[in-house]
């Protein structure tokens, strides 16, 4: 059940403000996006339509909640079949976006892990120049999993730096500063 009171009328506009969003208010709600999306092969509860629908009628914290809402696999199959040009991918993109800020303010509480993942990878990759597989994905079971966890990884782990697959030691890469400086420019 809809409940009008909770509606955001304007979050639709705050997503076309988003970078990507721009043409979510021309989605009519075909569901050429959800037939193609490989994602519904494996995910049923996955519908892009749907979190569309609820953006646009302004179920602003139904969508912000969504677990569903970090499955999309960026491969641009909606984008191809959607008749109004929608970049689907691109609008999640800018729903993430909000639901991370929102998120960071503590208005929210983001259930998905995905993005505590990203922050790690790309924390690494500015600090190292490429991510470090071992402090990221360590940091990550022990942030996912706790301590008990993230030890019951630790075979696994052994065997892979065993295998030469899994470095403990972040590697040395030439542009390291060059890589530090696009970030930094990107980030002002």
């Amino acid at each position: 059940m809809i409940k009008t009171g909770e509606l955001d009328p304007n979050f639709k506009y705050e997503i076309a403000k988003e970078p990507g969003g721009e043409n979510i208010k021309r989605c009519f709600n075909c569901t050429g996006c959800t037939v193609g999306c490989p994602i519904t092969e494996i995910d049923s509860g996955y519908n892009p339509r749907k979190i569309i629908r609820k953006a646009l009628l302004g179920m602003r914290n139904e969508v912000l909640a969504d677990e569903s809402l970090w499955l999309c696999a960026s491969c641009y199959i909606c984008y191809e079949r959607c008749p109004q040009d929608v970049k689907i991918t691109e609008v999640m993109g800018a729903i993430r976006t909000i639901a991370q800020r929102e998120a960071k303010s503590g208005k929210i509480k983001l259930g998905n892990p995905k993005p505590l993942f990203d922050n790690l990878f790309i924390d690494s990759v500015k600090k190292n120049g490429r991510w470090h597989e071992a402090k990221v994905s360590g940091t990550f079971m022990l942030k996912t999993k706790g301590l008990k966890g993230a030890l019951g990884y630790a075979p696994m782990g052994m065997e892979l730096f065993k295998k030469g697959k899994l470095s403990i030691l972040p590697h040395k890469i030439k542009g390291k500063e060059e890589i530090k400086r696009i970030f930094e420019e990107v980030e002002i």
